[in-house]
């Protein structure tokens, strides 16, 4: 049986989580955190540093301040931990290589199995395309999410730019009367509304024809699954960084 204590516990994702794991039989919610108090069949804590339960691993679903005290409980433990968390800072990324030293930590900016394949597709795509064709993004979001662009969408620009010679250059949305739009440029351009979960779409533009690659969420399932699966792979992991195409790879 894998022990979990669950971190945004509460939370959309949390709730989400809540019910695949029940669904788990070799899998157990040993502990709850969230900032909010709240209800649940097992033990709950307003901060991690309060849990008095030892587990196999933490799957953090959470808000980005929260991630350090994760980081820091985990790595004084020597528990591996899922961050699922999006919208990172620098910091806090910087100190996911340093709790890695301590313990398995796993990182994904997308836990959906569909994204990573896509941006596996895009490393092989790309090479073959970028002398001709303008590359953008677009990613749609509900109207709640708070960073822009998507750390998704993010990870598959690093995509585009882990299969070229020349990096391009990020340019967050386009406005201007004077634009040149050279394929040294990637645009990155986001959408806010309603209840949409995810969609993602690369386009590559070029002499007369256009490519689109396009992931679309249909829920939040897929990312409560991708944090299940990334959860029973890393709590079996020696210390280190891990991510979803490792998972993939080897599979």
């Amino acid at each position: 049986m894998i022990d979990v204590i669950l971190s945004g516990a509460n939370g959309r994702m949390g709730q989400v989580l809540q019910t695949l794991i029940a669904q788990q039989s070799e899998m157990q919610v040993v502990a709850g955190i969230d900032r909010e108090a709240f209800e649940a069949d097992f033990p709950t804590y307003q901060s991690i540093e309060a849990c008095q339960e030892t587990a196999d691993v933490v799957i953090d679903f959470s808000h980005y301040s929260a991630v350090p005290a994760v980081l820091t409980y985990c790595a004084a433990k020597k528990m591996p931990v899922v961050i699922a968390t999006t919208g990172l800072p620098d910091a806090v990324k910087e100190q996911l290589v340093q709790t890695s030293q301590q313990t398995a930590v796993f990182f994904s900016a997308n836990m959906s199995l569909g994204i990573n394949l896509l941006a596996k597709a895009i490393r092989e795509i790309t090479p073959v395309l970028e002398d001709e064709f303008n590359i953008e993004i677009v990613e749609k979001h509900h109207n709640q999410k708070k960073d822009a662009p998507s750390g998704t969408a993010l990870l598959l620009a690093d995509a585009v730019n882990d299969a070229v010679v020349e990096k391009k250059t990020y340019i967050y949305g386009r406005h201007g009367n004077d634009l040149e739009n050279p394929l040294s440029e990637l645009g990155i351009h986001a959408v806010r509304g309603g209840t949409i979960p995810g969609e993602h779409t690369v386009i590559y533009a070029g002499p007369d024809e256009v490519i689109e690659l396009n992931h679309l969420a249909l829920s939040r399932n897929i990312f409560a699954s991708g944090a299940v699966k990334a959860a029973k792979y890393v709590s079996q992991k020696a210390p280190g960084l891990y991510d979803m195409e490792q998972l993939i790879d080897e599979k």
